[in-house]
């Protein structure tokens, strides 16, 4: 070996005299090495590697500045000795160990323990699931639109669109039980962060999926940590200072129970082989205010938290389990028994958590789901619905086509029970993004599809076209209340005028669009109404019909 490297730098110096012209530098090597320190530091600063030989990415950087140090101590000395040859042995074997390492971590020889990283309940029962609907916990509106809401409130606050702009990412998060959106602001520019950063982020934005309502959120305290702040208060960076050898992923915007922002930043580590299988082991918690931090194991993360498991992550796995039941060589010959998950996915509030939900289709792609994934983005529970039935996309070019000359356009379905019943429900926008009406889509048969300017009429048309086909209805409350209005209040939600108003003898909040009535408008107190509603036992009820007595 060393014959080989005497060989190659000779070869070298036959075509420069650089290092005949040169004397050796006193020195050399405690110089080069305070360089690539420095140099460590510097590039660190901006990469932010997790400092920990877990991770691929920082042995190959690890590597390089081994060379780097090897070149410069070379030029320095004047000379390539032992301590360079042995240098750059040691960087080839660990750029080795990690091409080697990914290789053998990869489902080709690891595909039981791929298929095993999601521990999927496979007998789940989707109708003890999902007993009863309440819609007062549905999101109606998808990221798209709570973007447009959140940035009209935004707009309209002067002195902040000035100075800061809109964050896109409106992680959805259960807030006081119900489905919500939020997201921070961020300093549009360098100026901007330079006149603002003493007091932090002065708000964040917050929208109901529910009722469409969007709030920005002024804080008492600005928020000093982000991702768009700068230098030791960017928000990654202060992660990376107090936790080094931690590696985690992007982190997210929450809030707790009283509104007070943090954000979450999931800590992984890899399970099957060296580099494979990665998997979330605990998450870091950080105050967005007071930039105070903890770690929490995986099974301690405080429950008000949401999302400690993203997305992507947790399609991969699944897509991982519905791949790999028989083997690796299965996937690529017979692919027997093989699903993937269908192109979209949606969440689920449930129980005070948040659910992503897909479809799973066979491998053949023939526009079938053959059941649902149901998968706890906190816990990683997941539970596996065999239902089978049309894919999301059919039913919502089904549920389009019952608008087609709305030219509506439908959000990615959500699966709930109605009417007993294994059901799409979607919500149709028009060509500005706006909701204006709603979809009911049976899974078994897309063709059973009814809309309506409100849930309560889309739902009791639904009913109506289950009852035609013979299917059978459960848990179905029809309410009819009669009696005079004792208050009354017209909110407009996502340009839309909707009335909520209540009626002697309930403590019920009824809520009605003004699609409903041409007499809403001129409603009052003491008027007498008769009421038709399907009750599913929340504190506020959209009514599906109204008639003034």
């Amino acid at each position: 070996m060393d014959r080989i490297f005497e060989k190659i730098f000779e070869r070298g110096s036959h075509h420069s005299s650089f290092f005949e012209e040169r004397q050796p530098c006193k020195n050399g090597t405690i110089k080069s090495l305070l360089i690539v320190i420095i140099l460590f530091f510097g590039v660190e600063y901006f990469a932010l590697t997790p400092i920990t030989l877990r991770s691929p990415d920082f042995l190959f950087m690890f590597a390089v500045f081994i060379m780097i140090f090897i070149g410069l101590r070379s030029i320095f000395s004047v000379s390539f000795d032992k301590v360079g040859r042995y240098g750059l042995l040691l960087a080839g074997l660990i750029i080795a160990y990690v091409l080697i390492g990914q290789i053998m971590s990869s489902p080709i020889f690891n595909a039981s323990a791929y298929q095993k990283q999601l521990n999927v309940d496979k007998d789940a029962d989707f109708y003890k699931d999902n007993e009863k609907v309440n819609y007062q916990s549905i999101p109606v509106v998808d990221k798209d639109s709570a973007e447009r809401l959140g940035d009209r409130k935004m707009g309209e606050i002067v002195d902040y669109v000035s100075q800061f702009e809109v964050d896109n990412s409106y992680e959805q998060i259960n807030y006081n039980d119900k489905p919500y959106r939020v997201t921070t602001i961020s300093y549009s520019d360098f100026i901007k962060w330079f006149t603002n950063h003493k007091e932090g982020l002065p708000a964040y934005i917050r929208v109901d999926m529910v009722t469409q309502e969007s709030e920005v959120v002024r804080l008492k305290e600005g928020m000093k940590y982000s991702h768009s702040d700068l230098f030791f208060r960017n928000l990654k960076r202060h992660i990376r200072l107090h936790y080094p050898t931690m590696m985690f992923e992007e982190p997210t915007f929450e809030i707790d129970d009283n509104g007070h922002p943090y954000w979450i930043a999931p800590v992984y580590n890899y399970k099957i082989g060296l580099f494979g299988g990665k998997d979330i082991t605990g998450a870091i918690l950080v105050d967005a205010i007071s930039g105070d931090s903890q770690y929490y194991k995986i099974d301690e993360v405080p429950t008000w938290i949401d999302r400690v498991y993203s997305a992507d992550l947790l399609l991969a796995q699944l897509e991982n389990w519905g791949k790999y039941g028989k083997g690796f060589l299965n996937t690529v010959f017979s692919q027997k028994g093989v699903l993937k998950p269908t192109d979209g996915y949606n969440y689920i509030a449930l129980d005070d958590d948040v659910y992503i939900y897909t479809g799973l289709t066979s491998v053949s792609s023939d526009a079938s789901n053959v059941g649902f994934a149901l998968i706890n983005m906190r816990t990683k529970e997941a539970k596996y619905y065999a239902i089978s039935g049309a894919e999301e996309y059919s039913a919502m070019s089904s549920a389009e086509g019952k608008v087609q000359n709305l030219k509506y356009t439908a959000t990615f379905p959500i699966l709930i029970n109605a009417g007993g019943q294994p059901t799409y429900f979607m919500s149709l926008k028009d060509s500005a993004g706006l909701v204006k009406q709603y979809a009911f889509v049976s899974v078994e048969n897309y063709q059973i599809v009814a809309t309506g300017e409100s849930v309560a009429a889309a739902e009791k048309a639904y009913y109506q076209l289950l009852t035609d086909n013979g299917k059978v209805k459960v848990d179905i409350e029809n309410k009819e209340i009669k009696g005079k209005i004792t208050d009354i209040k017209e909110a407009v939600v996502n340009g839309n005028s909707n009335y909520y108003f209540k009626v002697e003898g309930s403590d019920v909040v009824f809520i009605a669009p003004i699609s409903l009535s041409d007499r809403l408008p001129l409603a009052k107190i003491g008027d007498q109404v008769k009421v038709e509603y399907v009750e599913d036992g929340s504190m506020s009820e959209v009514v599906s019909s109204i008639v003034f007595e």
